[in-house]
């Protein structure tokens, strides 16, 4: 009797194991897209994450204290060179330009009389009538008079020169992009009234890591790709910082574009591709960089790791150890070897030991 129960009892959990077996055998997998690390070396251009922003643009400030009386412009406005921006209050300008204009009559009084005093003791001088004592002391009187004269006008051009700050006008012609006072806000000498920025020419701003500066040059061409709204553009490089001192181990290099399109606008992001084949053909050999997508890496607390694919297709977490960012891409320091695959994308939630199966290769 027992030895027929024990058998049963084998029976039983044999064929319970080969149940959960066929049940995880038809468990379906999770189609997956993978990639070849070793795919990233042989890529013929560096990227880097990039702004757009004016080649020309100037916060636009006065010199002089007073009152805003009138902001002719608002944000968004087109400008031309010289077009008035902001009035500021002048009537203590007025005031020291109506002394000014007083003194230089004061002056001019003094100077015809001092000249012909002076015309009058030459005249005697060579007739002898007059010592050269007496001209010497009206030679003086008259240059006194004339420097008078010229400090008097000098002033008032001091004025006039102030007179150009109390109507702040556009240093170049663009779009008004942020006003910072409104009218009875107090203007004080430096204080940013508002911001213009020439709309005619953009520029990219973009942060190159330092083992990829020495391969950008100047003059270069470059691909921009706009985030927001997926266009291509092209550009050249006309700005190739050489110090990275306040910048974080990071160049600032600069990208002229070409035939911007209206709807790109200045302050959108982008990603910046300078083409380099040949360099990193050469350098491939010595250095290896792996570069892996930020989306494909996997989080958990303080841990940052990628799924790989395992010999029965089976997902496997992977911990590595991560290096600087390359616009998109994140450099691998360890913990992934140029020659393994792995996840970028899933079409299911992935966990480590998931069943998957290879839908498409990233490129």
């Amino acid at each position: 009797m027992k030895q027929i129960l024990i058998a049963l009892s084998i029976v039983f959990f044999v064929s319970c194991g080969k149940k959960r077996e066929e049940a995880q055998d038809h468990s379906p997998a999770i189609i997956v897209k993978v990639s070849g690390v070793g795919a990233n070396d042989s890529r013929d251009f560096i990227s880097a994450s990039g702004k757009i922003e004016a080649e020309n643009s100037a916060n636009v400030a006065t010199r002089m204290m007073g009152y805003v009386t009138q902001v002719h412009v608002k944000v968004g406005q087109k400008v031309s060179a010289g077009q008035l921006l902001v009035s500021v209050n002048s009537t203590d300008l007025q005031a020291k330009k109506a002394q000014v204009d007083a003194g230089i009559l004061q002056a001019t009084a003094a100077f015809n009389n001092a000249k012909k005093d002076y015309d009058r003791f030459v005249a005697l001088f060579a007739q002898q009538s007059a010592s050269p004592k007496e001209l010497d002391d009206m030679t003086s009187r008259y240059e006194m008079a004339k420097a008078a004269l010229e400090g008097a006008k000098q002033q008032r051009n001091e004025v006039l020169a102030q007179f150009s700050y109390s109507n702040v006008t556009a240093p170049f012609s663009g779009e008004i992009t942020q006003t910072f006072v409104k009218e009875g806000d107090m203007a004080n000498p430096g204080m940013p009234l508002l911001s213009v920025e020439g709309a005619s020419h953009l520029q990219v701003s973009a942060m190159v890591s330092e083992s990829d500066i020495a391969q950008i040059k100047n003059g270069m061409n470059a691909k921009v790709l706009v985030k927001s709204t997926q266009q291509e553009l092209t550009g050249k490089v006309v700005e190739v910082s050489s110090s990275a001192k306040n910048t974080g181990g990071q160049y600032l290099v600069k990208v002229n574009l070409e035939k911007v399109p209206s709807e790109v606008l200045s302050g959108m992001f982008v990603n910046v591709q300078f083409p380099v084949a040949k360099v990193i053909a050469n350098a491939k050999a010595t250095s290896e960089k792996i570069l892996v997508p930020r989306t494909a890496l996997v989080h958990q607390g303080q841990l940052t790791g990628i799924y790989t694919i395992g010999n029965t297709n089976l997902a496997i977490l992977r911990w590595l150890r991560i290096g600087k960012s390359f616009g998109d891409e994140v450099e691998v320091l360890s913990g992934l070897s140029a020659d393994e695959q792995y996840i970028v994308s899933a079409e299911g939630k992935l966990y480590n030991g998931a069943k998957v199966k290879i839908e498409s290769f990233y490129k």
